[in-house]
């Protein structure tokens, strides 16, 4: 009878696993400290005990460095957050904590005039961060090719010499041997602690997207995209987010209840209207990027001018509201101006589509481009002068009363629960149920059987043509579905903004929504998924608005931030399976030869 030897993690990895919590701690625990002696620099960070602005970033990398750092020795609650068992996520976490703490450094020397302005609590930030990053490079980093899988990496003599001694200290007075052994794999939760922590992920989700929303200051918002982007990096690494999901699709009722339970909070946890504005504005660009998602994503149908369908929406809708300014002198209640602009979108898309959809490539995305451009100089020279008084020319059509349903006047404030909902909390709950429609009408439409035809169509419309799918018109369908989405959402854009002019509609000029900003958004997100174009939206409106402080040089950055994005995720922030198999080499683990084996140069003498 043979006994199963339990192997044990190596002494150099146990090192730099102790190095590297104890690090990461030590860089939370600056946070309760002093990084600047003057309150000039955005935040007040003069505080000892109270962290505030970068500071509450800084805290909350440490400590997500530590937490996983400590799940690999087993700790009861944390070995959940780890399910991979990787060490990759933890070396992330450490890179975006090192990252944040050194950009809040360079940023108070930027603004305030000098490295001098910096108190010991900054330095010892950018101290105990750089060194947490030096013990994760300690650890044995998952590689490419199966060779150097679960080897520790050497070269870091640092982490390990220091980790080591800190080891031996600790093992000597706390006994941590007991639990240096192999990690059994996490047990399996109950359901109802599985249902407990799909509410858990997006109440989490909800405030940290809410902050992000409310940052006040450019410098916060910047150092909260650096830590957002390496945590969900690193989580995804850990594998967390990968259970998340599992849950998630394992328990799709409840998991579609709590992400729109979260989304209808986020009202409620505003003060006032400031924000609200940015996240009603966000769901309008989302829901048209969901619509263009159709027609790129599935159809694979390249349109630069489907902004144009939103303008159609919006103009409809805003000369059927009642404006003073519209010729027509027409008050449509809410479903029928609805109707109107979604219909008169659906109508355009058809028109236009019918006679460009033959084109392929390229050629359709000039003719798409040119539509687009068509219809806002249209809109211009429809001010009674150079044609027809439809829509008063550049001056657009102004003063769009805001809607009413059902007699609740959104424009009013209104409490609920004894919490005052403002003007735009009252769109951004309608725009919420419009997104949720929206988000049905393409899960359905993508699961069906003219889904998959759009899906061959993209893939290869000459041998779909050849299976018997009738590529015109199954390519015309999908325009003119993405142009009725794009005018649903128009409706309401053009009662929040009070005003429709031809400058809202351009292909790059103006801020989102327009068509570059839209394709851009769903490239980045994830052709083809319903989460993807989502999280696209909101990064690209959400950038531009809070970069404003980089002035001349925002574009610029926005730029670098873009190609970045695209160099490390090409399929997309969020893609499907069949995009990331595309993008990314599968790993094939490296088979050493039999002993046996005769090499080519003898077989072939």
């Amino acid at each position: 009878m043979t006994t199963e030897i339990t192997p044990v993690i190596p002494v150099p990895e146990r090192a730099a696993r102790v190095f590297t919590a104890l690090a990461a701690v030590a860089t939370a625990g600056t946070a309760l400290t002093a990084w600047t002696w003057t309150a000039d620099f955005p935040g007040d960070l003069t505080f000892y005990g109270s962290p505030a602005g970068l500071q509450w970033l800084t805290l909350t990398g440490g400590l997500i460095t530590a937490v996983l750092t400590l799940a690999r020795y087993g700790i009861p609650g944390l070995r959940w957050t780890s399910p991979a068992g990787g060490n990759n996520g933890i070396l992330l976490a450490a890179l975006g904590t090192a990252a944040v703490s050194w950009f809040a450094i360079i940023a108070i020397a930027v603004d305030l005039g000098g490295l001098a302005n910096l108190e010991p609590g900054g330095w010892l930030a950018g101290l105990t961060s750089l060194l947490a990053v030096t013990g994760a490079l300690g650890l044995p980093l998952d590689r490419r090719t199966a060779d150097s899988l679960g080897k520790p990496n050497y070269w870091w003599l640092l982490a390990g010499v220091v980790g080591y001694a800190v080891h031996h200290l600790i093992t000597r007075t706390l006994r941590l041997a007991k639990i240096e052994r192999k990690l059994p794999p996490a047990r399996e939760l109950p359901s109802w602690a599985e249902v407990l922590l799909i509410i858990a992920a997006f109440a989490v989700g909800l405030f940290a997207i809410t902050f992000g929303i409310d940052t006040e200051y450019g410098e916060l918002f910047t150092g909260y995209l650096i830590l957002a982007g390496f945590t969900v990096a690193a989580l995804a690494k850990t594998g967390l987010l990968q259970r998340l999901r599992a849950l998630t699709v394992k328990h799709r009722p409840v998991a579609t209840g709590a992400a729109f339970s979260a989304a209808a909070a986020f009202p409620f946890t505003q003060t006032s209207d400031q924000y609200t504005s940015v996240a009603a504005n966000i769901l309008i660009f989302a829901t048209v990027a969901l619509g263009l998602n159709i027609v790129v994503g599935l159809a694979g149908l390249l349109d630069l001018g489907y902004v144009a369908f939103l303008g159609v929406g919006a103009y409809a809708a805003a000369l059927v509201s009642g404006s003073p300014a519209s010729p027509i002198h027409v008050a449509f209640p809410f479903w029928a101006a609805a109707l109107t602009g979604a219909a008169a979108a659906m109508v355009f898309g058809v028109l236009i589509g019918a006679p460009t959809l033959r084109l392929r490539g390229d050629y359709l995305a000039i003719v798409t481009l040119g539509f687009g451009e068509i219809f806002r100089i249209t809109m211009n020279n429809l001010n009674g002068t150079t044609g027809p008084n439809v829509t008063n020319g550049s001056n657009g059509i102004p003063r769009i009363p805001d809607l009413q349903i059902l007699g609740f006047d959104l424009g009013k404030k209104h409490l609920v629960g004894g919490i005052e909902l403002g003007r735009f909390s009252n769109y951004y709950l309608l725009m919420l149920i419009i997104t949720a429609v929206v988000v049905l009408v393409f899960a359905r439409v993508g699961n069906s059987r003219i889904g998959r035809a759009w899906v061959a169509i993209r893939e290869d419309e000459t041998a779909a043509e050849a299976m018997g799918i009738n590529g015109f018109r199954l390519k015309l369908l999908a325009f003119a579905l993405g142009a009725c989405l794009a005018g649903l959402a128009g409706t309401v854009q053009a009662h929040v903004s009070y005003t429709v002019t031809p400058d809202q509609y351009t292909f790059a000029e103006a801020l989102p929504p327009n068509s570059a900003f839209l394709l851009a958004a769903v490239i980045l997100g994830g052709m083809g998924t319903i989460s993807g174009p989502l999280v696209g939206a909101t990064l690209l409106f959400l950038i531009p608005k809070k970069l404003e402080f980089l002035s001349n040089y925002q574009l610029l950055a926005f730029g670098i931030a873009l190609i970045i994005l695209m160099r490390i995720r090409p399929e997309g922030l969020i893609a499907n399976r069949r995009n990331q198999l595309e993008f990314h080499e599968p790993v094939i683990p490296a088979q050493s030869a039999p002993e046996d084996a005769v090499p080519l140069t003898k077989a072939g003498a």
